[in-house]
């Protein structure tokens, strides 16, 4: 049976039409954390120009699979057994990196660690685009963000809706450059940076 995601539904379709953009002049993106495949199969479909690399905790691959084995499409790969703290990701250099609801529920090492790979796998003038919530100012953005936020630490007190200029320091770092901070339904952004480069 697959996994089922209601906030993969619920957000794929405003995502898409930031993707179709950004993503327009991309070939090889990297998801990390897949999650359920749903958002990969999704995309995938709707941007076939581009080949989409799955990539989860090796626990996660049997529901991706499932969702990847359903849809049948030839751009979207099985996914790699990716955990962001390894110091090195096994995989060559992608032109895109598409990352969604994963840096509010690491702790913060970890957040810092996924910059650092993305710095290492992303190739000169690529594309980060990363969705979820985040916080500016130290400030939240809505009331529903500030209950998600004491949710989230009452599970895990290392976990919690993070700050855009933390996030943009880690990203900034890495060579990249903010471009793009949409808003997005349920109080989410969906932000994108460039990397140095051609």
């Amino acid at each position: 049976m697959k996994p089922y995601a209601e906030s993969c539904e619920q957000n794929r379709d405003p995502i898409l039409s930031v993707l179709r953009d950004v993503f327009a002049d991309r070939r090889r993106v990297l998801e990390i954390a897949s999650g359920t495949g749903q958002h990969a199969v999704y995309f995938g479909a709707a941007l076939p120009h581009l080949t989409w690399q799955t990539s989860e905790l090796p626990e996660n691959h049997a529901g991706i699979r499932a969702w990847l084995d359903e849809a049948g499409l030839p751009n979207v790969l099985p996914p790699l057994a990716l955990d962001v703290n390894d110091a090195a990701w096994p995989l060559e250099q992608v032109d895109a990196v598409f990352n969604a609801n994963t840096v509010h529920i690491v702790a913060w090492p970890a957040v810092e660690r996924l910059f650092a790979g993305i710095g290492q796998v992303l190739a000169p003038g690529g594309c980060l685009c990363l969705y979820g919530p985040f916080n500016y100012g130290g400030t939240y953005t809505s009331e529903s963000n500030a209950r998600f936020d004491a949710w989230l630490k009452a599970r895990d007190p290392h976990s919690g809706v993070r700050d855009f200029e933390a996030i943009d320091r880690l990203v900034a770092e890495q060579g990249m450059v903010l471009v793009r901070d949409i808003a997005m339904p349920a109080n989410n952004r969906t932000l994108v940076w460039r990397k140095a480069g051609r």
